[in-house]
């Protein structure tokens, strides 16, 4: 059986999918061979695993199965495990594969009403994340996956969205109080620095070419003296700036924070006036020209600007607490054996 699309979007489903494997090393869920939740098992995952690497109610997690969704944590992480933290990341992926089992085997047992058009319609929103057939096909093969797999990986997680649905609407509540209380008892989160809106011209150039440097450095001079002649600052940033995301816009960059951009960038666009034009300001990117248009002081983002946001974050901490909450109770009342 392969657990790899199921197992990834489950922990999407339910926040853990963003880890990497150093995030996921550092919130190792408790377990032991002999299936206590309460203990940890923290010896050396063995260089070559045994076939069979956990039992969670008689259902085999295989070495394979561990394996491939070591392999795609790390894939999405852009980076392999790092040998010092292979064992943790390796037990904490094993826990999150018992728990999806648990879940499909309760989701199971329950029997949801999981319909072949439900199946199908996770089948067609992966398939639609392809830009053609052959892509998908390609998928599939890299995979090692059939058509016939896919499906009994879309109903498994289907099975298990609905059961959390099902189970965490009566759990997971989050009122007004609540709100009110993160908001009085955090205050440090809700303070918004002084920002500027500014707009700017770069010209890169490697910092290692001092002959490339000074050629920058020579054209970013001449479109600072058209600037100051009268030519338009948005019209030069479009036709010369080398930077793609705020060129077309002009160079507008929005808003931003103090310490969001590089030091030198940082220090000339908040030193600056709104409609004034800085002089050269050298970063280890090249040359730029900034012109601010707009300051905004510090403030304290009231409770009111916020609320939509922080209730949407209280729902999602409590959901996944609910959600930890849930597996653990049905490891209690099941049989589960970690065997490395």
């Amino acid at each position: 059986m392969r657990l790899i699309l199921s197992l990834l979007l489950v922990l999407f489903v339910w926040g853990c999918s963003s880890q990497t494997p150093e995030e996921a090393a550092a919130t190792v869920p408790e377990a032991t061979a002999d299936g206590d939740a309460d203990a940890v098992s923290v010896g050396p995952v063995p260089d070559v695993l045994p076939g069979v690497v956990a039992r969670v109610n008689g259902y085999e997690v295989s070495d394979s199965e561990l394996e491939q969704a070591i392999e795609s944590v790390a894939a999405r992480a852009g980076s392999p495990v790092p040998a010092d933290q292979r064992d943790r990341v390796y037990r904490d992926i094993l826990e999150q594969i018992i728990g999806y089992r648990l879940l499909v085997q309760e989701g199971e047992a329950r029997d949801l009403g999981i319909s072949d058009a439900d199946v199908q319609a996770r089948v067609d929103q992966i398939r639609a994340q392809f830009p053609t057939p052959d892509d998908f096909e390609r998928m599939l093969e890299s995979r090692e996956l059939t058509l016939d797999e896919l499906r009994a990986d879309a109903r498994r997680d289907a099975i298990v969205q609905r059961l959390l649905e099902t189970e965490m609407a009566s759990r997971v509540t989050v009122d007004d109080e609540a709100v009110n209380a993160f908001y009085r008892d955090n205050p440090d989160q809700f303070e918004q620095g002084e920002s500027v809106r500014a707009s700017h011209i770069l010209v890169t150039a490697p910092a290692d070419d001092e002959a490339t440097r000074a050629a920058a450095r020579e054209k970013a001079a001449d479109l600072l003296a058209r600037i100051r002649a009268g030519a338009d600052f948005a019209t030069l940033a479009r036709e010369h700036s080398n930077d793609p995301g705020s060129a077309a816009n002009g160079g507008d960059l929005g808003f931003f924070q103090q310490g969001q951009m590089v030091g030198p960038f940082n220090d000339a666009a908040f030193s600056l006036e709104p409609g004034v034009v800085s002089e050269l300001v050298e970063t280890e990117y090249g040359f730029h020209i900034i012109k601010v248009a707009e300051k905004q002081p510090g403030r304290t983002i009231s409770l009111d600007e916020v609320r939509p946001q922080l209730e949407q974050f209280l729902q999602e901490r409590e959901r996944q607490a609910q959600t930890d909450a849930f597996i653990d109770e049905l490891r209690t009342r099941g049989a589960v054996e970690v065997l490395i």
